[in-house]
């Protein structure tokens, strides 16, 4: 796809603080709509479309999750859709919301995702699933996700020359960076020293280089543009694109939670990588270039995938991105922002909200509202994700 499709507007931005609270997924994703209802200065009557992020591990409402939400702020006639897309869900949701709006079909949408997270390692659901690749990788070697970061991170290494040093680096950056958000649930500052002095999880990786689990929520209100000026908004943040591509045959980098590669032996190596891929799309879409990005929230399960994802956006070359670390490029103030949000290092996997938290964050940018974060003059922001069995997303965001 060439050029704009049409755009939407994003008048509501909002999220619950994360942790670990204890508490129904429910409660979060209630508290975060309704903050973004009164950001945007809309009455919940005028939301005629609720979209929710399902999460899998919290019985029979984190499936249904739009009507979830829509019950649980009080039934008022909406139509519903519930998405699910592992660490892309919140994408997804705001795609299929920005699709109704786009077509004439609703005109006030309201997408919300958000989780409670167990404690330790995220884990499929339990029974015997064969034919279950995420199953499988546990059942037969044990392969939790920072196994697969680790596989990663030593593929940078190998190819580019990464240290240990360099993946503690952003991690100092986003934690840094977090200080200044109240959302983040985690906000000191950390050393390099500290973070290779915590304990190795998978090596090369240390505890300090890999997310949290966490919960959380975050919610987006979008609009048609045109209600968004009948409401006095002439210059809303705007919805120019949203890359939900799968891979394209072969795919020759691992993808977790697969096993192996595709061979290339028949048809060659492929033009772009799956992640190359996504971003490229989004691009496309939106009909820019890597150049006009100021702002990114990029997919850092690890330190190691932030640097990844960087190159994957085409914001540098093929390992390029320590140097644009080392130099300060990636940090607030610098060339290209990247996770002035403090990103996952700080807020931790709240699956269903994560690519909605990122779409918040760009929102408070491009309006010039990241108290102690902001990225000067940012206009335009692009987000990334990753997530299972060929799910991922980019969104970027313009004003």
């Amino acid at each position: 796809m060439t050029g704009q499709p049409g755009q939407v507007a994003v008048l509501g931005v909002g999220m619950h603080p994360w942790g670990k609270w204890g508490r129904p997924f429910v409660e979060y994703g209630v508290h975060a709509a309704r903050v973004a209802l009164a950001d945007a200065g809309i009455p919940w009557t005028d939301v005629d479309l609720v979209v929710g992020g399902e999460t899998v591990r919290n019985g029979y409402g984190g499936y249904v999750a739009g009507a979830t939400f829509a019950q649980a702020l009080g039934w008022n006639g909406a139509r519903v859709a519930t998405s699910y897309a592992a660490c892309a869900t919140g994408a997804q949701a705001l795609d299929t919301a920005r699709a109704r709006i786009l077509a004439g079909l609703s005109e006030v949408a309201l997408v919300v995702g958000a989780d409670t997270t167990p404690k330790g390692f995220l884990a499929p659901n339990a029974g015997e699933r064969w034919d279950d690749p995420d199953w499988l990788r546990f059942r037969l070697l044990g392969m939790t996700n920072p196994a697969y970061f680790a596989l990663y991170a030593r593929r940078r290494m190998d190819l580019y020359g990464a240290t240990q040093e360099d993946f503690a680096h952003v991690k100092v950056k986003n934690a840094r960076h977090g200080l200044a958000n109240p959302n983040a649930r985690y906000r000191k500052e950390v050393s390099v020293a500290d973070v290779l002095g915590s304990a190795v999880v998978s090596d090369p990786l240390h505890l300090l280089d890999i997310c949290a689990t966490s919960d959380g929520a975050a919610a987006v209100l979008v609009t048609s543009v045109e209600y968004a000026r009948r409401h006095g908004i002439a210059d809303p943040v705007r919805v120019d694109a949203i890359s939900t591509v799968t891979p394209t045959f072969p795919n020759t980098v691992m993808d977790m939670p697969n096993l192996s590669t595709d061979s290339s032996a028949a048809t060659g190596e492929p033009q772009r990588t799956f992640k190359e891929s996504i971003g490229h799309a989004a691009y496309e879409e939106a009909g820019i270039s890597p150049a006009d990005v100021d702002v990114a929230e990029v997919y850092d399960l690890s330190t190691a995938l932030e640097l990844d994802w960087m190159e994957d956006l085409a914001l540098c070359g093929r390992g390029e991105a320590e140097k644009l670390l080392r130099a300060g490029d990636t940090t607030v103030g610098g060339r290209t922002p990247v996770n002035p949000s403090g990103g996952l290092a700080c807020f931790g996997e709240a699956v269903p909200a994560q690519a909605l938290a990122q779409v918040c964050e760009l929102t408070w940018q491009l309006r010039g509202q990241a108290e102690g974060r902001q990225v000067e003059g940012a206009r335009v922001g692009i987000t990334a994700n990753q997530g299972l069995f060929g799910h991922g997303s980019s969104v970027i965001l313009s004003r």
